[in-house]
């Protein structure tokens, strides 16, 4: 089962907050994804196609809870895509005309009502019950192990921008978009996503993405120190191939056991542990040296170098070349 049969599964099994949210549930699902026959006036039938049985079962249960209306139910298989479809017809009866005024979506006198219907739509338990039924009518959820995404397609202008002002009423922010000329409403953050659901009563699939959401802020935190680790030992090994590089040199020039105590110190150890970072390597000196300390000895290294390097020049005639001939960059890494 899709992620989005699964939301419209636990929609379907919820009762209205009051008698009227039936109404709103119903007069949503009518109107996304029903089609309206007109034959004469005030003689009507509808047609509601779906291939979510879910809705199919919604859509029943309240017609017959609400008008006692006839709905003859018929099962379609399709071979392309072997999914089920689900036709309701709703043929013209006495009763159905009535019906079609008290869900809003015809005016007394058989005029079309266009948009949202605001009668309906009194309280706050029935706004979040028409958005309810238009999702489950017209919706899509993306599995939240992907993208985050929620999108609900309707049927004309006038009824979309009257549900985004809706859910803009009810504190979600959704974006209006056309897909082969339908309009279509989406949103693509969590929060928003998560509110929408908890307002149509799928906690348990708001509960769902919440734990999906935390997986993935947890892989996208390991990745970040993973990568910000890898930066700082490739950081760490540069910076440790520089100063052997400029020990060589030193060694070439003066020979290490000729330089002051402290600089052959570093010499000998930065050779003896030449993979390890700035900190790590001065925790191995007796007694311990700090990042700064061992630093400035690289900078006094290198200053040894170029002054024996310039004297070797001068007394040679010619230009003496260093491995390094710039400040050695300070060691970033940690311990």
């Amino acid at each position: 089962m899709s992620f989005t049969a699964r939301v419209k599964d636990e929609l379907s099994r919820l009762d209205g907050r009051c008698d009227a949210c039936s109404y709103a549930e119903l007069s949503a699902i009518v109107r996304v994804c029903g089609t309206l026959t007109l034959s004469g006036r005030a003689r009507h039938s509808i047609r509601v196609s779906t291939e979510t049985g879910a809705v199919a079962r919604t859509m029943i249960r309240l017609t017959h809870e609400l008008f006692d209306l006839e709905t003859p139910l018929t099962v379609r298989r399709s071979n392309l895509h072997k999914a089920r479809n689900y036709l309701i017809e709703i043929p013209e009866q006495d009763k159905l005309a009535a019906a079609l005024v008290r869900l809003g979506i015809v005016t007394p006198d058989a005029g079309l009502v266009g948009g949202v219907p605001e009668g309906l739509l009194a309280r706050r338990c029935c706004k979040e019950a028409f958005v309810r039924g238009a999702f489950m009518a017209g919706g899509f959820i993306a599995d939240p192990r992907g993208d985050f995404h929620l999108e609900i397609a309707v049927a004309g202008d006038e009824l979309a921008h009257g549900i985004r002002a809706l859910l803009a009423e009810l504190g979600v922010k959704a974006r209006l978009n056309r897909r082969r000329g339908t309009p279509v409403l989406y949103l693509k953050s969590f929060e928003d996503i998560s509110l929408l659901l908890c307002l149509m009563g799928a906690r348990r699939s708001a509960r769902a993405i919440e734990s999906v959401r935390k997986v993935k802020s947890l892989k996208n935190d390991v990745n970040r120190r993973v990568n910000a680790e890898l930066a700082n030992q490739a950081r760490s090994t540069g910076a440790a191939l520089r100063q052997l590089q400029l020990i060589d040199e030193a060694d070439r020039l003066i020979g290490v056991r000729r330089l002051p105590p402290a600089l052959e110190e570093f010499c000998v150890m930065r050779r003896r542990h030449p993979d390890v970072s700035f900190a790590q390597l001065g925790r191995l000196f007796v007694p311990p040296v700090s990042k700064s300390a061992l630093y400035h000895r690289v900078l006094r290294l290198q200053d040894v170098v170029e002054e024996s390097a310039g004297r070797r020049s001068r007394a040679g005639g010619g230009k003496a070349q260093l491995a390094s001939g710039r400040r050695p960059p300070r060691d970033g890494t940690g311990s």
